[in-house]
């Protein structure tokens, strides 16, 4: 068995939450660790992030399968749900309830703050390379905390509106009036933002190919995702420094999607993108600052190497998880800006 299997198989009997809220990044680190060839370092980060652990939450009542909708979103009911995709995925292959699910749970991609996406993110990621049972197990833990977590953003507005790239479309992302309290008061204040409906529905196009692309151009969808994720991480190097944790998932969700793409059926991959970019746009509303700083210098022999090794020395999981999305970033644009943004997560 290997590294990331044990670690799933230690963290399975966990909640998704502790301390009513807040995500448990574990399944989610260990992943990024394994990935990037720190498996050996995965049982003693869990060691350490251990106490922050909550026991599986137990359910109240089963979900019938044909009634789903009621509670979809509701957070009481996430042992329902744990218990809900348990029998979904013993009785199906893995790729089917995702892709019966995706549309379910996309519009709600808002959920845990992101992180319901970004888990499920981690889990194909993982499943795509080897099919276990502790992997499917662990598909099972994301696909239920973004059920119980399940939360709408403010609808985008319908357009059209001119094409632009990734970089320019998030500088022209409005903040939200107050920033005071968690995301879920700020998202709620989309609804209200002037700006929010045209900057949600001004889905990036790839630089290259901006000429061309129309939102439905599935062949594009990687590419413009893409372009969302690095233009994320290097506006972090700009901006992260406001919130240098909540806005990591300007970045991780919507990489968390394009992992996820391989998965799915194409005819998915339009909304998928959409929703991607809604989340990024939503991110960055809640908690970019209104103007940036200079940017880290990019070394040109920069070793992409070290980018995961400062994560791992920091054991924070958000920089773990940063870390990895800069380094997806890098092996599509060769870009070093990327690595200089990643080391400034705690």
């Amino acid at each position: 068995m290997s590294e990331l299997d044990e670690a799933y198989q230690r963290v399975r009997l966990s909640g998704p939450e502790r301390d009513g809220w807040l995500s448990n990044h574990a399944p989610m680190a260990v992943e990024a660790l394994a990935r990037h060839g720190h498996g050996h370092a995965v049982h003693r980060w869990l060691d350490g992030y251990a106490d922050r652990l909550e026991d599986r939450p137990r359910g109240i009542a089963p979900i019938a399968a044909d009634e789903w909708r009621d509670p979809l979103g509701d957070p009481v009911r996430t042992g329902d749900w744990l218990d809900y995709f348990d029998r979904e995925l013993a009785d199906e292959p893995w790729r089917q309830v995702l892709a019966r699910w995706w549309p379910r749970l996309l519009p709600g991609i808002a959920a845990g703050a992101t992180h319901g996406v970004i888990r499920v993110g981690h889990a194909v990621r993982a499943l795509l390379d080897q099919q276990t049972a502790p992997r499917i197990g662990e598909l099972g833990h994301g696909l239920a905390y973004w059920a119980a977590r399940w939360q709408p953003l403010a609808p985008p507005g319908a357009g059209p509106y001119l094409a632009t790239d990734p970089r320019t479309a998030l500088d022209a992302v409005p903040r939200v009036p107050d920033q005071r309290f968690g995301i879920r008061a700020r998202l709620a204040q989309l609804a209200d933002l002037p700006g929010w409906p045209a900057a949600a529905g001004t889905v990036p196009h790839s630089e290259e190919h901006a000429s061309r692309e129309t939102t439905a151009d599935e062949d594009a969808v990687p590419a413009r995702l893409a372009g969302i994720v690095h233009a994320a991480v290097v506006r972090h190097g700009t901006h992260g420094y406001a919130n240098p944790v909540m806005l990591v998932h300007a970045a991780t969700a919507p990489n968390a999607v394009l992992r996820i793409l391989p998965a799915l059926p194409a005819t998915l991959w339009a909304d998928s993108l959409a929703a991607a970019w809604a989340a990024t746009a939503a991110v960055t509303a809640a908690y970019a600052p209104a103007t940036g700083r200079p940017a880290p210098p990019a070394a040109p022999d920069a070793d992409p190497a070290e980018v995961m090794q400062h994560a791992v020395d920091s054991a924070g999981p958000h920089a773990i998880k940063f870390a990895d999305a800069a380094l997806d970033a890098y092996a599509t644009t060769s870009d070093t800006t990327v690595l200089a943004a990643s080391v400034l997560v705690p």
